[in-house]
Protein backbone atom coordinates (compact mmCIF):
# COMPACT_ATOMS: atom_id res chain seq x y z
CA UNK A 1 0.00 0.00 0.00
CA UNK A 2 1.29 3.42 -0.87
CA UNK A 3 2.40 5.51 2.08
CA UNK A 4 0.86 8.58 0.53
CA UNK A 5 -2.56 6.84 0.60
CA UNK A 6 -2.14 5.00 3.86
CA UNK A 7 -0.92 7.99 5.85
CA UNK A 8 -3.47 10.01 7.79
CA UNK A 9 -4.02 13.60 6.84
CA UNK A 10 -1.28 15.80 8.22
CA UNK A 11 -2.26 17.66 11.34
CA UNK A 12 -1.02 21.12 12.10
CA UNK A 13 2.38 20.63 13.76
CA UNK A 14 2.58 21.81 17.34
CA UNK A 15 5.86 20.45 18.68
CA UNK A 16 9.29 21.40 17.44
CA UNK A 17 10.58 17.85 17.23
CA UNK A 18 7.58 16.23 15.58
CA UNK A 19 8.00 14.73 12.14
CA UNK A 20 5.59 13.97 9.32
CA UNK A 21 5.28 11.55 6.53
CA UNK A 22 7.58 13.01 3.90
CA UNK A 23 4.91 13.10 1.18
CA UNK A 24 1.68 15.05 1.02
CA UNK A 25 -0.98 14.58 -1.64
CA UNK A 26 -2.45 17.43 -3.68
CA UNK A 27 -5.83 16.96 -2.01
CA UNK A 28 -4.28 17.13 1.46
CA UNK A 29 -2.40 20.28 0.52
CA UNK A 30 -5.58 21.89 -0.81
CA UNK A 31 -7.32 21.10 2.48
CA UNK A 32 -4.50 22.64 4.49
CA UNK A 33 -4.39 25.79 2.41
CA UNK A 34 -8.14 26.19 2.86
CA UNK A 35 -7.75 25.97 6.65
CA UNK A 36 -6.56 29.27 8.18
CA UNK A 37 -5.51 27.42 11.33
CA UNK A 38 -3.14 25.08 9.46
CA UNK A 39 0.20 26.85 9.36
CA UNK A 40 1.62 25.96 5.96
CA UNK A 41 4.35 27.45 3.78
CA UNK A 42 4.49 26.23 0.18
CA UNK A 43 7.77 26.50 -1.73
CA UNK A 44 8.10 26.17 -5.49
CA UNK A 45 11.52 24.62 -6.15
CA UNK A 46 11.21 24.22 -9.93
CA UNK A 47 14.60 24.36 -11.66
CA UNK A 48 16.58 23.14 -14.65
CA UNK A 49 20.30 22.42 -14.42
CA UNK A 50 20.85 23.41 -18.04
CA UNK A 51 18.87 26.65 -17.68
CA UNK A 52 19.02 28.04 -14.13
CA UNK A 53 16.45 30.74 -14.92
CA UNK A 54 13.82 28.29 -16.21
CA UNK A 55 12.40 27.50 -12.79
CA UNK A 56 11.71 31.12 -12.00
CA UNK A 57 10.03 31.54 -15.40
CA UNK A 58 7.82 28.55 -14.67
CA UNK A 59 6.93 30.01 -11.28
CA UNK A 60 6.07 33.37 -12.85
CA UNK A 61 3.86 31.61 -15.41
CA UNK A 62 1.79 29.97 -12.67
CA UNK A 63 2.32 28.56 -9.20
CA UNK A 64 0.40 27.22 -6.22
CA UNK A 65 -1.36 30.13 -4.48
CA UNK A 66 0.81 31.64 -1.76
CA UNK A 67 3.92 29.72 -2.81
CA UNK A 68 7.32 31.39 -2.55
CA UNK A 69 10.01 30.63 -5.11
CA UNK A 70 13.12 28.89 -3.80
CA UNK A 71 16.09 28.84 -6.18
CA UNK A 72 18.43 25.85 -6.01
CA UNK A 73 21.58 27.87 -6.58
CA UNK A 74 20.60 30.97 -4.62
CA UNK A 75 18.84 29.67 -1.49
CA UNK A 76 19.64 25.95 -1.41
CA UNK A 77 23.36 26.21 -2.23
CA UNK A 78 26.45 28.18 -1.26
CA UNK A 79 29.23 29.63 -3.39
CA UNK A 80 31.41 27.19 -5.29
CA UNK A 81 35.17 27.15 -4.80
CA UNK A 82 36.06 24.59 -7.45
CA UNK A 83 36.75 21.96 -4.81
CA UNK A 84 33.49 21.84 -2.82
CA UNK A 85 31.15 20.52 -5.51
CA UNK A 86 28.59 22.13 -7.80
CA UNK A 87 25.92 22.71 -5.15
CA UNK A 88 27.64 23.03 -1.77
CA UNK A 89 25.42 23.50 1.24
CA UNK A 90 25.02 26.98 2.71
CA UNK A 91 25.62 27.57 6.41
CA UNK A 92 22.86 26.09 8.53
CA UNK A 93 22.21 29.44 10.21
CA UNK A 94 21.98 31.14 6.82
CA UNK A 95 19.34 28.72 5.58
CA UNK A 96 17.37 28.94 8.84
CA UNK A 97 17.38 32.74 8.48
CA UNK A 98 16.03 32.41 4.94
CA UNK A 99 13.17 30.24 6.18
CA UNK A 100 12.34 32.81 8.83
CA UNK A 101 12.37 35.55 6.18
CA UNK A 102 9.76 33.60 4.22
CA UNK A 103 7.55 33.63 7.32
CA UNK A 104 8.11 30.10 8.61
CA UNK A 105 7.84 29.37 12.32
CA UNK A 106 9.04 26.31 14.18
CA UNK A 107 5.54 24.82 13.91
CA UNK A 108 4.95 25.63 10.23
CA UNK A 109 4.56 22.72 7.83
CA UNK A 110 6.80 23.51 4.85
CA UNK A 111 5.76 21.79 1.61
CA UNK A 112 8.08 21.81 -1.37
CA UNK A 113 7.15 20.99 -4.95
CA UNK A 114 8.66 21.26 -8.42
CA UNK A 115 8.09 20.32 -12.03
CA UNK A 116 10.74 17.59 -12.14
CA UNK A 117 9.46 14.62 -10.16
CA UNK A 118 10.52 16.05 -6.82
CA UNK A 119 14.25 16.13 -7.54
CA UNK A 120 14.61 19.73 -6.34
CA UNK A 121 11.85 19.74 -3.74
CA UNK A 122 13.58 16.79 -2.09
CA UNK A 123 16.66 18.96 -1.57
CA UNK A 124 14.52 21.49 0.31
CA UNK A 125 12.91 18.68 2.35
CA UNK A 126 16.33 17.32 3.31
CA UNK A 127 17.73 20.76 4.18
CA UNK A 128 14.77 21.49 6.42
CA UNK A 129 15.51 18.31 8.35
CA UNK A 130 19.20 19.25 8.32
CA UNK A 131 18.41 22.42 10.28
CA UNK A 132 16.15 20.48 12.66
CA UNK A 133 12.73 21.14 11.14
CA UNK A 134 10.75 17.90 11.06
CA UNK A 135 7.58 19.52 9.73
CA UNK A 136 8.60 19.10 6.10
CA UNK A 137 6.97 17.37 3.15
CA UNK A 138 7.15 17.10 -0.63
CA UNK A 139 4.05 17.41 -2.80
CA UNK A 140 3.72 13.95 -4.33
CA UNK A 141 3.48 14.31 -8.09
CA UNK A 142 4.49 17.96 -8.03
CA UNK A 143 2.74 20.71 -9.93
CA UNK A 144 1.23 18.17 -12.35
CA UNK A 145 -0.58 16.45 -9.49
CA UNK A 146 -1.76 19.81 -8.19
CA UNK A 147 -3.30 20.67 -11.55
CA UNK A 148 -4.79 17.19 -11.96
CA UNK A 149 -6.50 17.63 -8.60
CA UNK A 150 -8.06 20.85 -9.87
CA UNK A 151 -5.76 23.07 -7.88
CA UNK A 152 -5.50 26.61 -9.22
CA UNK A 153 -2.31 28.30 -10.37
CA UNK A 154 -1.72 32.01 -9.90
CA UNK A 155 0.86 34.41 -11.32
CA UNK A 156 0.82 36.93 -8.49
CA UNK A 157 3.57 36.57 -5.91
CA UNK A 158 2.54 36.50 -2.25
CA UNK A 159 2.72 39.80 -0.42
CA UNK A 160 5.40 40.75 2.05
CA UNK A 161 5.92 38.16 4.78
CA UNK A 162 6.15 38.89 8.45
CA UNK A 163 9.43 37.50 9.73
CA UNK A 164 8.80 34.08 11.19
CA UNK A 165 10.18 32.49 14.32
CA UNK A 166 12.02 29.71 12.50
CA UNK A 167 15.00 28.67 14.64
CA UNK A 168 18.07 26.54 14.12
CA UNK A 169 17.69 23.24 15.97
CA UNK A 170 19.54 19.96 16.31
CA UNK A 171 19.91 18.30 12.92
CA UNK A 172 17.59 15.46 11.93
CA UNK A 173 19.65 14.57 8.85
CA UNK A 174 23.13 13.03 9.09
CA UNK A 175 25.97 14.02 6.77
CA UNK A 176 29.04 12.18 5.56
CA UNK A 177 31.87 14.44 4.42
CA UNK A 178 34.67 13.69 1.96
CA UNK A 179 36.97 12.28 4.65
CA UNK A 180 34.29 9.90 5.87
CA UNK A 181 33.48 8.70 2.36
CA UNK A 182 37.17 8.27 1.57
CA UNK A 183 37.67 6.18 4.72
CA UNK A 184 34.64 4.12 3.78
CA UNK A 185 36.22 3.11 0.48
CA UNK A 186 38.69 1.06 2.50
CA UNK A 187 36.42 -0.07 5.32
CA UNK A 188 33.29 -0.81 3.30
CA UNK A 189 31.26 -0.36 6.47
CA UNK A 190 28.55 1.63 4.75
CA UNK A 191 26.95 1.33 1.35
CA UNK A 192 27.42 4.31 -0.96
CA UNK A 193 24.31 4.74 -3.08
CA UNK A 194 24.75 6.81 -6.27
CA UNK A 195 21.57 8.47 -7.63
CA UNK A 196 22.96 9.42 -11.06
CA UNK A 197 21.99 7.89 -14.40
CA UNK A 198 23.65 4.51 -15.08
CA UNK A 199 25.77 5.84 -17.96
CA UNK A 200 27.25 8.60 -15.82
CA UNK A 201 27.84 6.08 -13.04
CA UNK A 202 29.82 3.96 -15.48
CA UNK A 203 31.86 7.00 -16.53
CA UNK A 204 30.15 7.44 -19.91
CA UNK A 205 28.53 10.56 -21.37
CA UNK A 206 29.66 12.79 -18.51
CA UNK A 207 28.65 16.38 -19.32
CA UNK A 208 28.36 18.02 -15.90
CA UNK A 209 31.65 17.17 -14.24
CA UNK A 210 35.21 17.14 -15.63
CA UNK A 211 35.84 13.48 -14.82
CA UNK A 212 33.52 10.52 -15.30
CA UNK A 213 33.14 7.47 -13.09
CA UNK A 214 32.01 6.66 -9.58
CA UNK A 215 33.27 6.24 -6.04
CA UNK A 216 34.79 2.77 -5.66
CA UNK A 217 32.34 0.34 -4.09
CA UNK A 218 29.30 2.50 -4.82
CA UNK A 219 26.02 1.01 -6.02
CA UNK A 220 23.80 2.74 -8.57
CA UNK A 221 20.17 3.67 -7.85
CA UNK A 222 18.82 6.17 -10.37
CA UNK A 223 16.59 8.55 -8.44
CA UNK A 224 13.88 8.44 -11.09
CA UNK A 225 13.37 4.77 -10.29
CA UNK A 226 11.62 5.97 -7.13
CA UNK A 227 8.68 7.14 -9.25
CA UNK A 228 5.89 5.26 -10.93
CA UNK A 229 4.62 5.91 -14.44
CA UNK A 230 2.17 8.46 -13.02
CA UNK A 231 4.96 10.63 -11.64
CA UNK A 232 4.11 9.80 -8.02
CA UNK A 233 6.41 7.97 -5.66
CA UNK A 234 6.01 4.22 -5.78
CA UNK A 235 4.16 2.53 -2.89
CA UNK A 236 6.17 2.22 0.31
CA UNK A 237 6.35 -1.57 0.21
CA UNK A 238 7.66 -1.56 -3.35
CA UNK A 239 10.29 1.04 -2.54
CA UNK A 240 11.37 -0.89 0.52
CA UNK A 241 11.79 -4.10 -1.46
CA UNK A 242 13.80 -2.35 -4.16
CA UNK A 243 16.13 -0.63 -1.71
CA UNK A 244 16.58 -3.73 0.42
CA UNK A 245 17.81 -5.63 -2.63
CA UNK A 246 20.58 -3.02 -2.89
CA UNK A 247 21.27 -2.77 0.84
CA UNK A 248 22.05 -6.48 1.21
CA UNK A 249 20.86 -6.70 4.79
CA UNK A 250 22.19 -3.30 5.90
CA UNK A 251 20.00 -0.86 7.77
CA UNK A 252 19.10 2.55 6.38
CA UNK A 253 21.61 4.10 8.78
CA UNK A 254 24.39 2.17 7.02
CA UNK A 255 23.84 4.07 3.75
CA UNK A 256 25.58 7.14 2.34
CA UNK A 257 23.55 8.76 -0.44
CA UNK A 258 25.32 10.71 -3.17
CA UNK A 259 24.82 11.85 -6.74
CA UNK A 260 26.52 14.49 -8.89
CA UNK A 261 26.20 17.43 -6.52
CA UNK A 262 24.08 16.44 -3.53
CA UNK A 263 20.67 17.21 -5.07
CA UNK A 264 19.14 14.05 -6.52
CA UNK A 265 20.76 12.07 -3.69
CA UNK A 266 18.09 13.70 -1.50
CA UNK A 267 15.44 12.08 -3.69
CA UNK A 268 16.79 8.65 -2.74
CA UNK A 269 16.86 9.73 0.91
CA UNK A 270 13.24 10.81 0.64
CA UNK A 271 12.27 7.51 -0.96
CA UNK A 272 14.07 5.61 1.80
CA UNK A 273 12.10 7.56 4.40
CA UNK A 274 8.87 6.69 2.57
CA UNK A 275 10.01 3.05 2.66
CA UNK A 276 10.68 3.18 6.39
CA UNK A 277 14.47 2.89 5.97
CA UNK A 278 15.64 5.70 8.22
CA UNK A 279 18.96 7.26 9.13
CA UNK A 280 20.84 7.34 5.81
CA UNK A 281 23.43 10.11 5.44
CA UNK A 282 23.95 12.56 2.59
CA UNK A 283 27.36 13.18 1.06
CA UNK A 284 26.68 16.81 0.08
CA UNK A 285 29.68 17.30 -2.19
CA UNK A 286 29.00 14.04 -4.01
CA UNK A 287 30.77 13.20 -7.27
CA UNK A 288 31.47 16.82 -8.21
CA UNK A 289 33.48 17.27 -5.01
CA UNK A 290 34.98 13.78 -5.04
CA UNK A 291 36.41 14.00 -8.55
CA UNK A 292 37.95 17.42 -7.79
CA UNK A 293 40.10 16.09 -4.93
CA UNK A 294 43.71 15.25 -5.82
CA UNK A 295 44.31 11.53 -5.63
CA UNK A 296 40.68 10.52 -5.09
CA UNK A 297 40.11 6.95 -6.23
CA UNK A 298 37.84 6.62 -9.26
CA UNK A 299 36.09 3.55 -10.62
CA UNK A 300 34.48 3.14 -14.03
CA UNK A 301 32.21 0.57 -15.62
CA UNK A 302 29.25 -1.24 -14.14
CA UNK A 303 29.07 -1.94 -10.43
CA UNK A 304 30.51 -5.21 -9.17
Amino acid sequence: MSLRKAAPALATPTNEGMTHFPLISASELRDRLADPAAKTLVADCSFELADPAAGRRAYDAGHVPGAVYVHLEEQLSAAKTGRNGRHPLPKRAQFAAAMAAWGADDDTLVVGYDNAGGMYAARLWWMLRWVGHGAAAVLDGGVAAWKAEGGPLVVAEPGAHRRGGFSLRASLAPIADYAAVKANVDSGERLVLDARAPDRFRGENETLDPIGGHIPGAVNRLFRDNLGADGHFKPAAQLRAEFERLLGGRSGAAVISQCGSGVTACHNLLAMEVAGLHGAALYPGSWSEWCAQPGAAIATGAQA
